[in-house]
């Protein structure tokens, strides 16, 4: 089961990444081209939401059921990394992504939803690609994103 869970986890950063990328990308792009917010960008960050809880709920389980909570850190970088960096750095950009997300909920104007959607997006995006350079520092044998 927690094959399947590794592989399900690794393959869906894949999604979470882009529909990050695509989701930030047109709220910059409304933001300084002062567009409208359209439901398909309404849709667009909500998906990125969920995907990006899916992606945490799957870490979680893995998380847990590996026991990486148990290991001691005070050895490998790895462990270290796995134990601590990785879930804490993750946890802090999925809080963004849907503080962003409820925050432009409440704005009325469109040009400051796509600003608040591309702040808040914009640094869990940024983040995340923090977190996966310290993984390819800090794990023997791993690459960003699989390319060498």
């Amino acid at each position: 089961m927690n094959d399947i869970l590794k592989s399900a986890h690794s393959g869906w950063r894949y999604v979470v990444f882009l529909l990050l990328i695509i989701a930030v990308v047109k709220a910059l792009s409304g933001w300084f081209g002062s567009k409208t917010y359209t439901e398909g960008d309404r849709k667009l960050n909500v998906f990125t939401l969920i995907s990006a809880h899916i992606q945490l709920l799957i870490g979680l389980v893995l998380y847990f059921s590996e026991g990486w909570y148990k290991l001691s850190s005070a050895g490998a970088p790895a462990v270290r990394y796995f134990k601590m960096e990785h879930i804490s750095m993750m946890i802090i950009a999925i809080i963004l992504i849907t503080v962003g997300n409820a925050k432009s909920k409440k704005v009325a104007d469109a040009v400051a939803k796509h600003r608040t959607i591309s702040v808040f997006f914009g640094l869990a995006l940024i983040l995340i690609i923090i977190t996966i350079l310290l993984m390819v520092k800090e794990v023997p044998g791993r690459s960003f994103f699989g390319v060498s």
